[in-house]
């Protein structure tokens, strides 16, 4: 049997909402003039560590698309292909889409903001009807129409979404030995690992992902992870970086 490829993990780019503090779920925002930056730190990243890409997925979003679009001119491969789907979009955070996060843990008190950012099933208000009829009438959502848009979603609803993802997708590119690259969002990659590491309820609660700093995971032939977690490719700035965004909002 064929030694599996490798996967890399990339939250974004450092986006506009980032930098406001404001949970930004399927709004689609810009990266800030840092979050380019990071795009083309990411980049050197995996050429220093021999990880071309084959294959690149990312949401539908422009902060990950961006991010991907900056990372493969910077590596001459702006020609492999790239693959967009709305199941690695960023969680639908309903209510709470475009507030800030300081605001939202003064209003509803520290316990009630950890939960709705960091546990598996809490979930906030649904989106008003006047944003999910915006979202519904996107084209990028069509196959979504007829009630199938989220108007709000736990992390245990992201990972009924990806998991598939992962199954029918990413896990065939990985058996045929190339090297994936997915470009995403913090919650979609969080669910992503929940799946890969089979990561506990608190285990899911207590990750957190850094922008714009490539995670990788290299596999045994049945797709397990040679490494629980994998391993950042600048550990010591994925430290940091996964710290500040744990501490988002109690400033």
């Amino acid at each position: 049997m064929s030694v599996p490829g490798t996967l890399v993990l990339l939250r974004h780019g450092q986006s506009t909402a980032n930098a406001q503090g404001r949970f930004t779920g399927w709004g689609d925002v810009p990266l800030t003039a840092h979050g380019e930056k990071q795009a083309a730190a990411a980049a050197q990243l995996l050429a220093e560590d021999g990880l071309v890409p084959d294959v690149v997925h990312t949401s539908v979003l422009r902060r990950s698309i961006r991010t991907a679009d900056i990372l493969l001119e910077e590596m001459d491969r702006s020609w492999i292909p790239v693959h967009r789907t709305w199941r690695l979009n960023e969680r639908q955070y309903g209510a709470l889409t475009g507030r800030a996060k300081r605001e939202v843990r003064r209003e509803a008190g520290a316990a009630q903001y950890q939960a709705w950012r960091r546990s598996l099933t809490a979930t906030p208000g649904p989106l008003d009807g006047d944003a999910l009829a915006c979202l519904r009438a996107d084209p990028r959502y069509a196959a979504l129409r007829g009630g199938g848009l989220p108007a709000v979603e736990s992390l245990a609803d992201m990972i009924a979404r990806v998991a598939p993802y992962w199954a029918d997708i990413l896990a065939g590119q990985l058996h045929s030995g190339r090297r994936v690259l997915v470009v995403a969002h913090g919650n979609a990659l969080r669910v992503l690992i929940a799946v890969l590491d089979r990561l506990t309820e608190q285990e899911v609660e207590d990750l957190n992902i850094p922008t714009g700093t490539p995670l990788r995971y290299d596999f045994d032939c049945e797709l397990r992870p040679v490494v629980r977690g994998g391993g950042y490719l600048d550990p010591k700035s994925a430290r940091v970086a996964a710290a500040a965004v744990a501490a988002e909002g109690e400033a």
